[in-house]
């Protein structure tokens, strides 16, 4: 089958579960009201709860969820032939991802805006949402432990990366504050800033195609690159983590909502450009016209099917742990129920964020199956000399153990860029297009993390702080405490927390290496081996608060119920699997964490199967009233509602 045809096939096939499967579950399933209260409405506080235009909170769900997890695991995958892998991201899409991903967003939406650990306190019990918010904290203290040695490296790997990611932030503050505070129309915002970003994208590669005063400018910036590529990574995860402080704690509208919006346009162009060059590449052949070799046939170079890799774990069932975020990862119900619902000004638009990012995602991830597979068949010269094909695919792909995430990133943006480059695009813009393209998800993904975990640390300090009580009676908060959670309770307290314990864990060099300036920075590899089993495990769960909400209010389950067993099932194994191989080896501190997490799970299951039984068509406690609140000054949602 042709490399075009699968793309065709597969974007079909997401647009028509959108329009049928997807609306099917907006209207009769979830019953989704345009008229509904919404919390961004409720509780518009103009930094949390901000009333949103759709394509926005599009934009900062889409690049939220997608960032290097449905690039590195089909590039990992892979490795098991492309079939199971594409087959994986596409019916995994459509049936499971982005069920969980609109369910979750819907049922936080019903809730005020409650992150899905805090509604597993009011579907489940206490217990339950003590467990969930526990595991949430885990899950992303890693992410925002290992997400900046990933940026990291991609700086390394791509240096042309690091001037456009950075000379973004003041385009996305600019928009921000051009439609939030002064009510603009969002169209021609939206074109300056596409154009200001492809702009740093150039800049960032050295100006190609101009010459200006003999090539000083392109050789200062290239010289500039390569000088921050060489700081240490401790360097990088210490500035991206200010960075996510700052963007945690400003108001949404002005650092988050904004930049993950231009990111968004940014990405998505890439992703048809993409999606151009492969067209091209599959009609014409490969290779930039402007070089004197011939064009070379766009050809699948990975295997079909390869169920025995060499060292590879067993495709069963470590595929649908290798693909997460392509296919379905946890993370997504904290962004649908941590900044999406709280921004969404029409319980409708739910359908278009929740199961519409998703199929993108989807989308994204057979791409670069496809980048992978049949892209980087043009060659490699950088790295491998003058190998192609099948050939630059053996000497890649070897052996299961050898593969890094930084081997699979590279894979992608080599493989994506060849694409660019049958369309004609320089070499060092298709690169670094491509290297910004990686960056900018990852970006995008730890500055919401941090927001998240924030919202994790704030709901647990809340649940554990000593309450004062007033003359009448009624609990109130201090203004001023010594205790420590009484601190943690705060938007900056909370946000210190994360961004310090991701940074001391971080600190550490990854397992095997002595302790030195240049290899500390890598300590979230140290428990990344969990994260894939506790990423999907997380997703199972999701799945159980969202299948006991509809079981409550006495709707069909089932098509909530079948992927929530699947995906607490399927990940289960694979951490049994791995808990026993890393007890053999050694390897006590990995195998403990995992033995914990797999207790955590064990302990919420069985509150929930004791409970099935008695809550069916009882629904829990109603939320107290909203306490009245104050006239706002300005008109917020006025200026979104142009956008």
């Amino acid at each position: 089958m042709s490399v075009l045809m699968i793309a065709m096939l597969s974007g079909v096939g997401f647009v028509v579960a959108y329009h049928t499967y997807g609306r099917w579950l907006a209207r009769k399933l979830f019953r989704l009201d345009p008229n509904a209260a919404v919390p961004s409405a409720q509780l518009n506080d103009d930094r949390d709860y901000v009333p949103t235009a759709k394509s926005i909170v599009f934009g900062h769900h889409f690049t939220s969820i997608a960032g290097t997890g449905p690039i590195v695991g089909p590039a990992l995958a892979i490795m098991w032939g492309w079939v199971p892998a594409l087959l994986w991201v596409v019916f995994g899409s459509i049936f499971v991802g982005a069920v969980h991903d609109l369910g979750t967003l819907v049922v936080s939406l019903r809730n005020r805006g409650m992150t899905v650990g805090e509604i597993a306190g009011r579907v489940l019990n206490p217990r339950a949402r003590l467990l969930f918010l526990f595991i949430l904290f885990f899950a992303l203290w890693v992410v925002l432990a290992i997400f900046g040695w990933v940026i990291a490296s991609v700086f390394t790997m791509f240096p042309q990366s690091i001037l456009p990611v950075f000379l973004q932030i003041p385009i996305a503050i600019w928009i921000g504050v051009k439609v939030h505070r002064r009510g603009k129309n969002l169209l021609f915002p939206s074109i300056i800033a596409l154009g200001l970003m492809y702009l740093t994208v150039w800049f960032g590669a050295a100006c190609p195609g101009v010459a200006w005063t003999g090539g000083q400018l392109g050789n200062a910036i290239q010289g500039l690159n390569q000088s921050l590529a060489a700081w240490p990574v401790w360097v990088w995860v210490a500035i991206l983590l200010t960075y996510c402080y700052a963007a945690s704690v400003m108001p949404v509208w002005l650092l988050l909502q904004p930049r993950d919006y231009i990111n968004s346009l940014q990405l998505v162009s890439s992703l048809g450009l993409i999606v151009l060059g492969l067209g091209v590449a599959a009609l014409l052949g490969g290779i930039a016209p402007m070089t004197e070799a011939a064009r070379l046939p766009l050809e699948l170079v990975a295997p079909a099917i390869n169920l025995a890799p060499h060292n590879a774990p067993p495709l069963l069932p470590f595929l649908f742990v290798t693909i997460a975020c392509g296919a379905i990862s946890g993370f997504h119900c904290l962004v649908s129920s941590g900044t999406s619902s709280k921004q969404l000004k029409n319980e409708t638009d739910a359908h278009f964020v929740g199961y519409g990012s998703m199929l993108l995602e989807g989308f994204l991830a057979m791409l670069v199956i496809l980048a992978v597979a049949a892209g980087i068949g043009f060659g490699w010269s950088a790295k491998f000399g003058a190998l192609a094909g099948p050939e630059l695919w053996q000497q890649l792909y070897a052996d299961w153990s050898a593969v890094t995430g930084g081997t699979a990133i590279g894979a992608f943006v080599v493989g994506s860029a060849n694409f660019l480059e049958a369309m004609g695009i320089n070499h060092a813009m298709a690169t670094a297009l491509m290297g910004v393209l990686v960056a900018s998800f990852a970006g995008t993904t730890l500055d919401t993390a941090t927001r998240l975990q924030r919202y994790v640390i704030q709901e647990l300090a809340t649940t554990f702080a000593p309450k004062a009580t007033s003359a009448d009676g009624s609990a109130v908060r201090p203004g001023f405490s010594m205790n420590p959670l009484i601190w943690l309770t705060n938007t900056h307290g909370a946000t210190f927390l994360a961004v310090s314990t991701a940074f001391a864990l971080a600190l550490f060099p990854k397992p095997g290496d002595p302790w030195t300036w240049a290899t500390i920075g890598k300590g979230g590899l140290i428990l990344w081996p969990l994260f894939g089993a506790t990423n999907q495990l997380l997703a199972g769960l999701a799945f159980l608060v969202v299948t006991f909400w509809l079981w409550r209010r006495g709707l069909p389950v089932k098509f909530t119920a079948v992927p929530m067993v699947f995906m607490l099932c399927l990940p289960a194994w694979a951490m049994l699997t791995d808990l026993g191989n890393w007890w053999n080896q050694g390897q006590y501190l990995l195998a403990g964490v995992a033995l914990l997490v797999l207790t955590l799970e064990a302990w919420m299951i069985i509150e929930a199967v004791r409970l099935w039984s008695k809550v069916k068509g009882v629904l829990e406690p109603m939320l107290p009233p909203l306490p009245p609140r104050p006239p706002r000054r300005g008109n917020v949602t006025t200026a979104r509602s142009n956008a």
